[in-house]
């Protein structure tokens, strides 16, 4: 399933049905967190106008941040900057 053109909606579907953490830099998704809760967990990279290299290398510094919130039962969003 091809999910790069699909609706936020659609994607935010998928993940909940199928256990996926979406990571975005997508605000919408941060407000249907907001709205439904989880699932799914959302992980928002707050870096702006930036590479995907920017994107891997802060993913990689706040691994271990990642990692405990995967694993918080109750978490459902996480703001990366």
């Amino acid at each position: 399933m091809a999910l790069a053109p699909a609706p936020d909606r659609a994607i935010w579907t998928h993940a909940r049905d199928h256990g996926f953490v979406i990571v975005s830099k997508d605000e919408d998704f941060h407000r249907l967190s907001i709205l439904h809760g989880p699932p799914p967990k959302v992980i928002w990279i707050r870096l702006g106008n930036c590479s995907t290299d920017d994107v891997i290398r802060l993913l990689q510094m706040r691994r271990k941040e990642i990692e405990a919130f995967v694993a918080h039962e109750e978490a459902a969003f996480l703001a990366l900057a």
